[in-house]
Formats: structure tokens, sequence, C-alpha cells
């Protein structure tokens, strides 16, 4: 397997297929780079270099009882684009890999970015508080953690349910995508999602959307059962200097998958636009 080691001696696992212009994918929570497999295979057979990593304790990279946290997750992103070499590189961050990307810019700048695409992302931040009085309750985020620690693999199998929409009317259930979604998220460690949980739902992304001085592509849907749109994407927005939304009627969170194609595609554009 591909790794590199980080200053603390974790192992971070990649992959890095095909050559041109890099295309770098952040994943969510608690899946793995190969929750980007729809895309890592189109943007690769259209000529881009494409790059994914496993979060820290999460997929294939070590499971660490420490260093959990979004900070350590950019540093670990900006240590793996340095050993790669990424140069003028369009990052692609889903929910929790949204604000990593948001974090990643934050703390060490756009030299290596040429754009940013935030989608179903976190950013600016989950959490109900005095100032985001349209996030999601504490209690929420409790739920998450009680039903990680109590149970998690029949937890992350009925996630897969609102992740995807699958719970709405009418829905074409694919069951090879939920059991997917729980191989992954069974294959990250344990101690890790449950501190990636207060990561993604009580850090504030606000000062690194400010700094995101970029061309930035969100996408959204308005059906999206985990991160709401209105406290996530429709702020970020208008926090964002060069950032653009585009909302998709009725998609829900796991939309890279259950609207594969239309994302590609939105994507190729944005990458190919001035």
């Amino acid at each position: 397997m591909s790794t590199i080691s980080t200053k603390d001696g974790t192992r971070i696992f990649y992959k890095d297929w095909g050559s041109g212009q890099p295309v770098v994918f952040s994943h969510g929570w608690p899946l793995s780079a190969d929750a980007w497999d729809g895309q890592m295979l189109f943007f690769g057979q259209q000529g881009y270099r494409v790059i994914a990593h496993d979060r820290r304790s999460h997929g294939r990279s070590d499971q660490t009882w420490t260093g959990n946290h979004m900070d350590q997750y950019a540093d670990d992103l900006a240590e793996l684009l340095d050993a790669l070499d990424v140069r003028d590189a369009v990052m692609i961050g889903h929910s929790t890999g949204g604000g990593e990307v948001a974090r990643y810019i934050g703390r060490h700048g756009t030299g290596r970015v040429a754009k940013a695409v935030l989608v179903g992302a976190v950013p600016p931040i989950m959490l109900k508080t005095a100032a985001n009085p349209g996030g999601l309750p504490m209690e929420v985020f409790d739920g998450i953690r009680k039903g990680t620690y109590d149970d998690r693999s029949q937890f992350f199998l009925d996630l897969t349910m609102p992740f995807y929409g699958f719970n709405r009317d009418g829905a074409k259930v694919s069951e090879g995508l939920r059991q997917s979604f729980w191989l992954q998220g069974m294959m990250a460690g344990i101690k890790g999602a449950y501190d990636c949980i207060q990561q993604f739902s009580e850090t504030d992304f606000t000062e690194d959307l400010r700094k995101m001085a970029l061309p930035t592509l969100l996408i959204h849907g308005d059906d999206d059962q985990i991160v709401p749109i209105d406290a996530a994407a429709r702020r970020a927005v208008e926090i964002a200097p060069q950032a653009t939304l585009t909302v998709y009627e009725g998609a829900p969170h796991g939309l890279t998958a259950t609207h594969q194609d239309r994302f590609n595609a939105d994507v190729l554009a944005f990458i190919k636009g001035s």
C-alpha cells in the first residue's frame, strides 16, 4: 500500500493515479478514500491525476489515540501534498472533508491549490450556537456519539438511509451502496471516529472560508438530512470570497453517489472554466 509517515509517525494511506492536473479528494465521516471511486475513475479517465487519502484513524491509515482533530487532519493533508509535490490542485471535500479542505487552506494557504469544491460540506459550523441559530442542537451530535459507542455497526448501517435519501418515498435503495458505506465505516478506528464527531460538528470554519481567495464551487442538496443546507452552504457562499453555490433539488447528503454523473459533469465544467 502507498503511505506516507507524518511528523508524529502516523502512516497515512493514499491513492495517486494518472497524470495531469491533480484533483485531490477529502472524504466524509466515517468513510475512506473509497467513497470517491466514482470520481477518481471518471477524472482519471478525463486526463487528470487523482489523489485521495484515508484520514488518520479512518480506512487503511493508522488508528491513533491522539491527533484526531481538524488542525491535524489539515496538517496531514499538507504533508501528503508536499510529499507528492502537488501543484495547481483542485481540492474537493465532501462533508467533513469539506471542512478539512477549508482548514487546509486556512492553515497552509493556496500555494498548491488552484480551485476548491465543497460538497455537502460542514462549514461554516454545524452546531447550533448563539451566533449560529440555524445549526443543529448538541443533542443531535450526542446521539451520533451514543450510536457510535453503543453499536456502531448497526448505527452505520442505519445511517445510510438518511445519508443517501433512501428513507424518502419512492427512493430506489441500493443495498450495495449501503454495504459499502458500512464496510468503510467499520474500517475506521472507533476512537478516531468518535473524536471526529466533535470535529465536524463544533469546529468553526468561518475564518478558513474567508481565506479561500480562489474559485470555489459549493454543491449541496436541498434535501440533505445530515448537513442541512441553510446553515451550511447558504451561509458559506456568503463568506468565501469567490464562492458560487449550485443547489441540487431533492438531493441527499451522499449526492456524489446518488447523483454521480451530474456531479462529475458539473465539477469537470468548473475545473475547465476560466
